[in-house]
């Protein structure tokens, strides 16, 4: 699907409402939605798959695709099982990147306090005017403020 620009997972990451999951029975009846992606899964000997598109409330995530190389070897019962392992996947995602950002924040946020204190030390300023210099060099200069923190970090004043 990556490589041909199309497929059930495209179509479903792109509706906004509705259709979060295709099941293709067999790949043989399908040729006319995805011209590219169905003889390209049949030259790999596919049958039929499922797709469930990976989301919460806020984002989509990715997809979860099941193949077989039978046509017709899902049931309903298959796909229910998939919902239930797509929904717990994108919660686990969901968490992963969550739980990295706030990560990454903490550090940022050690690295911004540390800066802080390197200027408040060398030009006497108190932690507004040490904050708002650090913000001024970032927009000026067009750098993520958490890189300017660093560059403070390492040279021991504003760059």
């Amino acid at each position: 699907q990556g490589r041909v620009g199309e497929g059930p997972c495209f179509d479903a990451a792109r509706t906004s409402k509705g259709e979060r999951q295709f099941r293709i029975a067999d790949f043989t009846d399908e040729a006319r939605r995805w011209p590219k992606y169905v003889p390209e899964a049949r030259k790999l000997n596919l049958g039929s798959m499922m797709g469930f598109l990976l989301f919460t409330e806020d984002e989509d995530l990715g997809a979860l695709n099941m193949y077989s190389y039978r046509p017709g070897a899902f049931t309903d019962a298959d796909e229910t099982a998939g919902w239930l392992l797509a929904s717990h996947a994108a919660v686990a995602f969901s968490s992963a990147r969550t739980h990295a950002q706030l990560q990454e924040a903490m550090g940022t946020r050690h690295t911004i306090g540390e800066a802080m204190g390197i200027l408040m030390g060398r030009l006497r300023l108190n932690e507004d005017q040490a904050f708002a210099a650090l913000r001024r060099y970032s927009q000026d200069h067009n750098v993520k403020l958490r890189d300017v923190a660093a560059q403070v970090c390492e040279r021991g004043g504003l760059p």
